[in-house]
């Protein structure tokens, strides 16, 4: 408790510190995550005229609670099927541009005179771009529907879990020293093999549990969950030896699939703000003005290599993907910064004791620099393609238009071969996976668990023949599954060398069952090692042929796909077309519909968006309803959201007609409704005398409403349009002080002399 007022002052300080900020910031129009790290540097050791931090010990810890929920965050945003959409454009364009700013970082440390691992946290460090900066200045300029702003969000998705593999490899480097190929590889598949049995178990547990316990969760006990799951999966990753990041970001990208991940978004949005404020509080008290002033020259050199080497490689990155140069120069100018993962490699390498304290504060610096850069470089990127393509020459045309325009993709029936291959490589290996992952429970828990109570032989043949039994759903799955298809008996048919093929294909997986089920006997029966082939086979024989084995497998997959496919956000568009449509620079685009949008209540067919705009209404989304190629007499309404299919200019043009949603726009423009009640009371030489209510009509002609008549000796007469009044009838009117006020012009239009009583 005696530490407890020390602890309260230091996190006063802080928030107090980073809420003047924000404020200050938001008011310049400027990143948020400047303004904490400014308040970090305010409220740090180099200020100490003012209140300063008094245990940096507390600060680290909040800090490091803000990167698990900054990671979690981060992962109920990810979505393995949306990193699957984005498909090679992002993939091959950001591999090229992390890979070239990593070598370029990694030279410009050895150019320097720096240790070897400042130059390889410094490559880390130079290639992660600033998600939360471009999303921020994509939304104040208007363009995030943009095609260029499409594969740039891409980038960042692919760029983001790259970051996390970044992580884990150099946390490995770090401990070693050394760069080891054997040892590099054998990280990168251990991470690979953790990776795919979270997310399996995952899936298949997690969405099965909240559906479960619907009923009863409400938003307190559904954030307390979700918290509690990451953190659960947080200490599990620390225990297999995986950074706390890594499991903050697994449970957030298994979430993510779940039918809850916006509601659970929305919850921990909070918590993530609090913390990741602190964290980047954080990082601006590691900023040092003597630093900055004796690496002035260093930090203007590192500015200059991320402002031009960002943009050069980002662009040669989008271009080998196959876009045109207007796109890819789009793109690369936008990506000419870095940011918080930036910030989190370099905290990994203080934490780690492997850099310099001088590299923090200059990537910081850096960071600081390029991020009040991005807008002006967004804005260059269009002056710069029109320099570059009066230039090109006129036989590099396919540079300018992007070499995939003609490589389009026909309606032509897909190799069988391909898709039979495909199909069992995948969940081969997901099966595979999920066998060694039983095998390693029951090798390292369950076995060692039974022998002390079990001695002998069948201390360790128990444990084998449960694991074998839990095993036995993935083998059948991985010797029978597709051995039915279409694929294959369209093969088998076809010759006599696919039938070769194709039986090659089925010893193979069954080579790799039998493996298995080696892995698990051999060690329990050493002596015996030829004789457990014999025994394998025999095993595989009753897997093959016991009925209950095949119907568990089929449960288990049918749960497994029912959990992965539940929640069906994205647009419901065949894949071929969730991606760009690259003839005349079409792309595909989410709108949402406006509550206050003047086009609610018309059909596409008097809206004529393809006549009028040239872009067509592929499909729309109605809360759980989508309604796929939508005819001429459909009506749009509040909070639909269209999936339009349009180039940049029309997707703009229909924007600013159909008015889409805008958060703080509606929140500047909220109705400020004031409503007040008058009372009248109906005199005697009043035409109302005698009249019914439908007659007068006066919710129509005045926009008030009677909501109240009082007779004498009658009290709370119904209000309805045939009541008839009669003089001395008191009416209670409501209406806004102008609509009052014409209620009055219009007693005296018609010569209605009612007399008010009060208000």
């Amino acid at each position: 408790m005696a530490h407890l007022p020390e602890f309260i002052s230091d996190l006063a300080l802080i928030l107090i510190t980073a809420g003047i900020a924000t404020v200050l910031f938001k008011w310049l129009r400027q990143p948020v995550v400047l303004g904490y790290i400014v308040a970090g540097f305010i409220a740090g050791p180099d200020m100490p005229w003012l209140p300063t931090v008094t245990d940096m010990g507390n600060v680290e810890i909040w800090a490091e609670i803000g990167v698990i929920f900054l990671l979690f965050a981060l992962g109920l945003e990810f979505s393995f099927k949306k990193l699957i959409t984005v498909g090679g454009t992002a993939s091959l364009a950001t591999l090229v541009n992390m890979g070239s700013m990593i070598v370029i970082g990694y030279i410009v440390g050895q150019m320097l005179g720096w240790s070897m691992m400042d130059c390889i946290f410094l490559g880390g460090m130079l290639s992660m771009s600033s998600t939360t900066i471009i999303i921020k200045a994509f939304k104040d300029m208007g363009l995030e529907k943009q095609k260029f702003a499409g594969i740039v969000f891409g980038m960042l998705i692919v760029e983001d879990l790259a970051a996390i593999l970044m992580m884990v490899l150099l946390s490995t480097v770090a401990v070693s020293q050394t760069i080891a190929g054997a040892e590099l590889l054998g990280s990168m598949l251990r991470l690979v093999f953790f990776v795919l049995v979270w997310f399996i178990v995952g899936i298949y547990i997690i969405p099965t549990m909240l559906k479960r316990l619907k009923r009863f969760l409400n938003d307190e006990t559904l954030i307390i969950l979700a918290i509690g799951l990451c953190l659960g999966m947080v200490l599990f990753a620390s225990r297999v030896g995986f950074s706390a990041a890594l499991g903050a970001f697994i449970m957030g990208s298994i979430l993510a699939e779940t039918v809850r991940a916006k509601q659970i978004e929305h919850l921990v949005e909070p918590v993530r703000n609090l913390f990741g404020a602190v964290f980047f509080v954080s990082v601006g008290m590691m900023i040092s003005v003597s630093a900055i002033v004796e690496y002035a020259g260093l930090i203007l050199i590192l500015t200059g290599v991320v402002l031009v080497g960002r943009v050069i490689f980002a662009t040669l990155g989008v271009m080998a993907s196959g876009e045109g140069l207007k796109v890819a120069v789009q793109a690369g100018f936008s990506l000419a910064q870095i940011g918080e993962f930036s910030f989190i490699i370099a905290t990994l390498g203080m934490s780690l004791g492997v850099i310099s304290q001088s590299l923090y504060p200059i990537i910081v610096t850096v960071s600081i620099i390029t991020t009040f850069t991005t807008p002006y470089f967004i804005k260059a990127a269009l002056p710069a393609c029109a320099f570059l393509e009066k230039r090109i020459p006129a036989r590099w045309g396919r540079i300018v238009n992007g070499y995939a325009i003609s490589g389009l993709k026909t309606v032509n029936k897909q190799d069988d071969w391909n898709r039979l291959l495909r199909s069992v490589m995948s969940f081969v290996a997901f099966n595979s996976v999920i066998c060694i992952a039983i095998l390693l429970v029951f090798r390292t828990v369950v076995t060692p668990f039974v022998s002390l109570h079990i001695p002998g032989i069948w201390g360790r043949a128990l444990p084998a023949i449960i694991a074998l039994l839990f095993m036995a759903p993935f083998l059948r799955t991985i010797m029978m599954k597709k051995n039915r298809s279409r694929e294959f008996r369209t093969l088998w048919d076809d010759s006599h060398f696919n039938r070769g093929a194709l039986i090659s294909l089925v010893v193979f997986r069954i080579g790799i069952s039998c493996a298995l089920i080696m892995a698990v006997l051999v060690p329990v029966f050493p002596a015996y090692a030829l004789w457990m082939v014999i025994v394998s086979m025999a095993v595989i024989a009753v897997i093959i042929f016991f009925q209950g084995f095949k119907r568990q497998s089929r449960r288990i997959e049918a749960r497994f796909l029912e959990n992965l496919n539940r929640k069906q956000n994205e647009a419901p568009l065949h894949p071929d077309m969730a991606g760009r449509l690259l003839s005349r620079n079409i792309h595909i685009e989410e709108i949402d519909v406006s509550p206050l949008s003047p086009r609610l209540g018309k059909t596409l067919g008097e809206l004529d968006f393809r006549r009028r705009l040239g872009l067509s209404v592929v499909s729309i989304i109605r809360g759980n309803r989508k309604i796929n190629i939508p005819s001429a007499g459909e009506r749009l309404y509040p909070y639909d959201k269209l999936i339009i299919a349009g180039s940049d200019d029309n997707i703009r043009r229909f924007i600013r007609e159909v008015k889409i949603y805008n958060q703080e726009q509606d929140a500047s423009e909220e109705a400020h409704v004031n409503i007040s009640l008058s009372q009248y009371v109906v005199d005697a030489s009043s035409p109302m005398t005698g009249r019914t209510l439908g007659e007068l009509d006066i919710q129509k002609k005045t926009e008030c409403m009677v909501v109240s008549i009082d007779r004498e000796g009658e009290p709370g007469v119904s209000v309805s349009h045939s009541f008839m009044f009669m003089e001395g009838d008191t009416l209670l009117i409501a209406g806004e002080e102008a609509s009052l006020a014409n209620f009055r012009e219009k007693l005296n239009t018609y010569g209605l002399k009612i007399h008010r009583l009060e208000r």
